[in-house]
């Protein structure tokens, strides 16, 4: 009978924590605060040989036009289903029809029926297939499916 009562108390005892707990919930979260750690830098770790300066880049690079700030500047990138991103398109944009070639500052992109390539001096990057590209004023916009998934980014010309 004491093995009995020991549990039933243990029980309701948990019950009651349990309860206790829930009914406090937004008191008992956990915080965490920031803090500042100094690092200091680490003299050598570039070697400046010549050999590491100006290595070209090249490959498919669907955000290639978002690594180049100096030629296009990102203004929102939209992600879902082609409606969708399609919906978010400015309203007043226009296709571009391939083959086309665009030059923004020293980049140059050469649109070629579903896919363009982008150059900016020795870098030579590909936007892989299914992209299509608009105008709109003063902004050019992407739209790349790559299999139901849609992406659609609007960039602004930067200043010259």
């Amino acid at each position: 009978m004491a093995k009995y009562l020991i549990l039933s108390t243990a029980i309701v005892f948990g019950v009651a924590v349990i309860a206790a707990g829930w009914f406090n919930r937004d008191l008992i979260r956990v915080k965490i605060a920031g803090v500042y750690a100094r690092a200091h830098s680490k003299g050598g770790a570039f070697s400046g040989s010549p050999a590491h300066r100006n290595v070209p880049l090249s490959g498919d690079a669907p955000w290639a036009l978002s690594a180049l700030p100096e030629c296009l500047r990102q203004l929102s990138k939209s992600s879902g289903s082609v409606p969708y991103v399609r919906a978010h398109l400015p309203r007043d944009a226009v296709a571009i029809a391939p083959p086309a070639t665009l030059v923004f500052g020293d980049c140059t992109i050469a649109i070629d029926d579903d896919e363009a390539y982008v150059r900016r001096g020795s870098d030579r990057l590909r936007i892989p297939p299914r992209v299509r590209f608009y105008r709109a004023p003063g902004m050019l916009a992407l739209i790349r499916d790559s299999g139901g998934i849609a992406e659609l980014r609007l960039y602004q010309p930067a200043a010259q």
